[in-house]
């Protein structure tokens, strides 16, 4: 019994034209605690497009998250997901953001970038959020949009993680149970995957995206992260958005793949640009 996952980044068409990279990150995970049960993390980070560094800005961030976690999941057999827990998370990836501006002699601001993801485990989730962007859970009850997403004073603001007051826009939720299907994504695909008056998940955007990680091989899995990839540069998606869109996925199999190579297909996906420690399968 684990997670299937997948994640994937695209540039948008205005950042295409202007030569200007994705400021999209994102990591997801399985790994095993002590006790060998599986735990899924999931980090997603969206770049401020006035901040002048907000591609490193991602970039430090989701290093930053990722350290956290595996320090977090290696003192303790055990981990409590709850709100304790992404404060903590939300602090160290800011102590890491402020060590990159004072060593680069810049301002915070400069490395602005949206937060968001979640943890789980067989038996309980956390999702948390700062900033714009979805978390689509299932978790027993059909899918659900688990946070609203931040939008700020005026049309198009949102909050960053680079705020002096992040951990009073933190938002959280918990979960006492295991993520079945789980997406997290920018607010690049944010109006193809939710409907925003009703504020809720557009279950036919997801619905092929789940029952494919879920039914493919070990072999298709290694090509899916491509094909996904191509679906956010695909026209049908450019025409309806000109921002970086990014998408992580994790699905949960109750039963055994029976291929010797199922633990590492569905074990980390990056689509961090500059860190190759971030990239690959392990």
């Amino acid at each position: 019994m684990s997670w299937y996952v997948v994640a994937a980044s695209a540039a948008g068409t205005s950042h295409q034209g202007s030569g200007t990279p994705c400021q999209d990150d994102s990591w997801v995970e399985v790994c095993k605690a002590s006790n060998d049960t599986p735990l899924l993390s999931v980090f997603v980070c969206d770049g401020a497009g006035s901040a002048p560094l907000s591609r490193k800005g991602v970039d430090v961030a989701t290093v930053a998250a990722v350290a956290f976690w595996e320090s977090v999941r290696q003192r303790a057999p055990t981990v409590a997901l709850d709100e304790s827990l992404a404060q903590a998370l939300v602090l160290s990836v800011r102590e890491a953001l402020q060590q990159e501006a004072q060593q680069s002699r810049r301002p915070l601001r400069d490395y602005a970038c949206t937060f968001l993801g979640v943890l789980g485990s067989p038996t309980c989730t956390l999702a948390f959020q700062i900033g714009d962007g979805g978390i689509v859970l299932d978790c027993g009850q059909g899918l659900e949009l688990a946070l609203e997403p931040m939008t700020g004073e005026y049309a198009n603001m949102t909050h960053f993680i680079t705020q002096d007051d992040a951990l009073d826009v933190l938002e959280c939720k918990v979960y006492k149970q295991v993520a079945q299907r789980v997406a997290v994504f920018t607010d690049g695909i944010q109006r193809l995957a939710l409907n925003m008056a009703q504020g809720t998940a557009h279950e036919p955007f997801f619905r092929p995206f789940f029952s494919g990680l879920l039914r493919a091989t070990a072999q298709q899995r290694e090509g899916l992260q491509g094909l996904l990839h191509h679906f956010l540069d695909s026209p049908a998606v450019n025409e309806r958005t000109d921002d970086d869109k990014t998408l992580a996925l994790a699905v949960w199999s109750e039963g055994d793949p029976g291929e010797e190579d199922a633990d590492e297909a569905r074990a980390r996906h990056s689509t961090s640009q500059d860190d190759g420690r971030r990239e690959g399968a392990v």
